[in-house]
């Protein structure tokens, strides 16, 4: 589902690096609480939340709010489970209520129009409960046709709706694929390329259930989701052709970066036709001048320092209730078991933005994540096949804000000599206009078949000044040697509010697509 990692016993030394963390507790500003997580016996003994029913393997792959006390969660196993009392605190009385069954690998869950649907290997399925019972009793399939040889590794993932209302899923490249499994592929009739149809694209789904191929070159596009103004985005994982973890902006005949997804690209209704060559072994900007088709993506998550393997996406759609990132979009951590938050802006009509840690450890491995009636965030957790941190193997749990403010770079914005931060607090005056206080270097990755990549061609960057706004909420740095296409890591260690505290996060990392022209 989504990428080998490296065995546990060496996760100790792979936790988030010291400097992307100022003094005090993320617990401080956001609590977690266990809602049913198969923790140590010890915490189990202390009663102060209800565990699954014995046996049950709540690996949770999709969630569906469907009101102030229910959420809908499906498991890897093939089940949907509907669990009652989830808001309390401590949530000590959640019942279980079984509600679908016989599915294959459900991989999302989506509460629309009165009914559950959930993408399975082969197909999107809506799920009703007809005769009001509390179990379903009608399976309908909405959409199928995508290729499926019986690798292991082509997930399905969805649906997520769009600003249109408009249904989306996500597919899995298949890995290595050999024997009779390529009795079910296509094949580039140039490029040589083969895969299972429309493997490693991402689909809509017409009004009349057809698929419509929209853009490819995913690798383990497992998370996806709208931003506010309605668009789609989806993330990667690092891997063959993908240097490191990466958000993208899902567009019509965008190609992302894995070249197996080309096998697609000539079939009937592919919007990607004409691609005659893929670069391989060349900095991520240079094959972009190369591959007409290929566009950057609208943030890197730079390998291990934001995480290995990036997951769902949500919106905070909360308006203030989940604290001061309201319209941001939250990103699930799989290996590390966490979460971390983005900013995205527009430069000429295209997406890029900054990343920022935000929450870690949860108790395993972050896949789904869903926003509750509360403004709260459910965190569905199952690591089974691939290792993450944490003290469990799967389970959910519900993440709280405090009501405190945490002392943070809110946003990070381009601007045509540098860039303009945005704090949740306002600034020491002294600390923040200091250029010493901020360290900035850029970098890029290779984009080639080979697994992952290093930063390649690191440069640090000279910062001239910084000046702060009159309101203290503001900086404004003034940076030589800006480079486009590439990623600016910001660490911000200096920088006090006015009570003298660091930043809880002191890190940040832009993807500068753009350079803008002129300031807004």
């Amino acid at each position: 589902m989504l990428r080998h990692h490296l065995p546990l016993i060496l996760f100790a030394a792979l936790a988030i690096p010291a400097t992307a963390r100022g003094q005090g507790s993320e617990a401080d500003y956001y609590r977690v609480i266990s809602v049913a997580v198969a923790e140590t016996a010890t915490e189990s003994r202390s009663k102060t939340w209800q565990p699954a029913p014995d046996g049950l393997p709540l690996e949770v792959s999709g969630i569906a709010v469907l009101d102030d006390r229910r959420v809908a969660v499906a498991i890897r196993k093939g089940e949907i489970w509907i669990l009652d009392g989830v808001y309390d605190d401590p949530p000590a009385e959640v019942t279980y209520h079984r509600f679908a069954t016989a599915l294959h690998e459900p991989l999302g869950l989506l509460w629309h129009e009165g009914s559950l649907y959930t993408a399975q290997r082969s197909e999107l399925t809506r799920i009703t409960d007809t005769d009001g019972d509390g179990t379903a009793d009608r399976y309908d399939t909405v959409a199928k046709g995508w290729g499926v040889t019986g690798h292991y590794h082509e997930y399905a993932y969805g649906p997520k709706l769009d600003g249109q209302g408009r249904l989306w899923v996500t597919l899995n490249i298949g890995l290595g694929l050999k024997g009779e499994q390529l009795d079910h592929t296509v094949q580039h009739p140039e490029l040589g390329y083969r895969q299972g149809l429309w493997r490693g694209w991402g689909l809509r789904i017409d009004d009349a259930g057809d698929l419509v191929p929209v853009c490819a070159g995913m690798r383990s596009p497992s998370g996806l989701g709208a931003n506010a103004a309605g668009d789609m985005f989806y993330t990667d994982q690092q891997g063959n052709w993908v240097g490191a973890g990466t958000l993208h902006h899902m567009r019509e005949r965008a190609f992302f970066h894995h070249a197996d997804a080309l096998a697609s690209a000539e079939q009937p209704g592919s919007p990607l036709k004409d691609v005659a060559a893929v670069p391989n072994g060349l900095p991520f900007p240079e094959a972009l001048s190369r591959f007409p088709q290929l566009v950057p993506p609208a943030v890197w998550f730079p390998y291990k320092k934001m995480g290995q393997s990036a997951t769902d996406i949500m919106l905070d759609a909360s308006e203030g209730r989940f604290g001061p990132f309201a319209g941001q979009l939250f990103v699930g951590e799989f290996t590390l078991a966490g979460i971390n938050r983005v900013f995205l802006e527009q430069v000429d009509g295209q997406y890029q933005g900054a990343c920022f840690p935000f929450r870690s450890p949860l108790a395993s491995a972050v896949l789904r994540l869903a926003q509750g009636t509360d403004g709260s965030v459910f965190v569905g957790l199952t690591n089974r096949g691939w290792s993450s941190l944490g003290r469990a193997s799967y389970g959910l749990q519900r993440l709280v804000w405090t009501g405190k403010t945490p002392f943070e770079i809110l946003e990070m914005q381009a601007r045509p000599d540098g860039f303009e931060l945005v704090f949740t607090r306002p600034v020491d005056p002294a600390t923040a206009a200091d250029p010493a206080s901020y360290a900035l270097r850029s970098f890029t990755y290779q984009y080639h078949s080979a697994y992952g990549s290093d930063e390649i061609d690191a440069r640090p960057l000279a910062i001239q000044s910084a000046v702060v706004s009159p309101d203290g909420r503001r900086v404004r740095l003034r940076i030589e040697g800006l480079r486009e296409l590439y990623v600016h890591e910001l660490v911000a260690a200096g920088v006090r509010d006015g009570q003298g505290h660091p930043l809880l996060h002191t890190d940040a990392y832009y993807t500068l697509n753009r350079i803008p022209a002129v300031d807004p």
